[in-house]
């Protein structure tokens, strides 16, 4: 039997990527930084790269960093953690927040079919400022 799942953490962070770059609407107006092409997956996480909202021309803020792991990847989102994790409790995703100030909500993507999913978190963050 053939295996269809991805469930390589570099791979899923790298079509979540190509998803947020070449989106549309709201999505176009987020934007990868500070991508680590190299980057090795941990246990812990690996910082893979961050996504900044672009905001009229200025560098924008940093909405959410994405992390690698052996068998999976995270969002660690810093814009709408409440919004967010709704949403992407509505989508069938892992959610978890994460205690810190200002709180934050981590989304799990143990799957690369997860990806679309979790676009519609994307697009909230976009329209919470």
């Amino acid at each position: 039997m053939v295996e269809d799942r991805l469930s390589d953490g570099p791979r899923i962070a790298a079509l979540l990527a190509s998803e947020l770059t070449g989106g549309t609407g709201a999505l176009r107006e987020l934007d990868v930084v500070d991508a680590d092409a190299d980057v090795e997956p941990s246990v812990d996480g690996a910082f893979a790269y961050g996504v900044t909202q672009v905001d009229g021309g200025s560098d924008g803020r940093t909405v959410a960093e994405v992390y690698v792991q052996p068998d999976r990847a995270y969002v660690e989102f810093r814009a709408a953690p409440d919004a967010v994790a709704s949403a992407a409790r509505e989508r069938d995703l892992r959610v978890r927040p994460k205690a810190v100030h200002p709180p934050r909500t981590i989304v799990f993507l143990e799957d690369g079919a997860q990806v679309k999913r979790i676009l519609d978190a994307f697009e909230i963050v976009t329209k919470k400022r």
